[in-house]
């Protein structure tokens, strides 16, 4: 009987050993592991302030201008929150708009973009708008809408300046229900890009 207590305690001794060695072990692989990607250069890659969009051309600025406009009845207020930005071609920006139904009635609207100069619309490349589909707004609602955009640094190099001009009116008809957003809420849109 001693003999299977004093191996139970052997195993047990071993065991702790075993567990120990093995945390430690865990504990060593984060050095280990930075070491080997310092020596084989890994570390350079992922290098956060290495990390550069290399489809942005930063020779490059463009100032694009954001117009809005209504068609119609005026039961609509509209307008960008910053109306200028320089970019650089192929550097992504957000801009957001701000759309009002003052009227007392729901109203399904859309808007339609027009670029200046026109051969910028190819160049223009945008990721997410509220541009490709209708809108129902509810009775006085206000809501803000993104565009997520690019320029293509393919954009002819005498271009110096780009307007996004939408003009927004109302659908005749309605829109099912579910296509409304809450009031105040940028509106969850899937990422679209736009033939060039």
């Amino acid at each position: 009987m001693k003999w299977l207590e004093f191996a139970n305690k052997t195993m047990l001794r071993k065991l702790v050993v075993f567990t120990l060695v093995m945390f430690a072990f865990g504990f060593a692989l984060v050095p280990i592991y930075q070491k080997i990607c310092e020596i084989t250069g890994v570390n350079e890659l992922l290098r956060p302030d290495q990390v550069k969009n290399t489809q942005v051309d930063a020779s490059r600025t463009i100032k694009v201008e954001f117009d809005a406009n209504l068609r119609g009845d005026s039961m609509w207020t509209f307008k960008p929150e910053v109306t200028v930005l320089n970019l650089h071609p192929g550097e992504l920006a957000t801009v957001v708009y701000e759309i009002t139904n003052t009227a007392s009635r729901d109203i399904v609207g859309q808007a339609i973009p027009s670029y200046m100069p026109m051969l910028a619309a190819e160049h223009f490349k945008k990721l997410e708008c509220f541009c490709f589909a209708k809108q129902t707004f509810a009775a006085n609602e206000t809501r803000k809408m993104p565009v997520v955009f690019l320029i293509d640094p393919a954009l002819p190099p005498d271009v110096n300046t780009v307007t996004l001009s939408y003009t927004f009116f109302e659908m005749p008809g309605g829109a099912p229900a579910a296509s409304r957003a809450p009031a105040g809420k940028l509106e969850a849109a899937q990422p679209v890009v736009e033939p060039s």
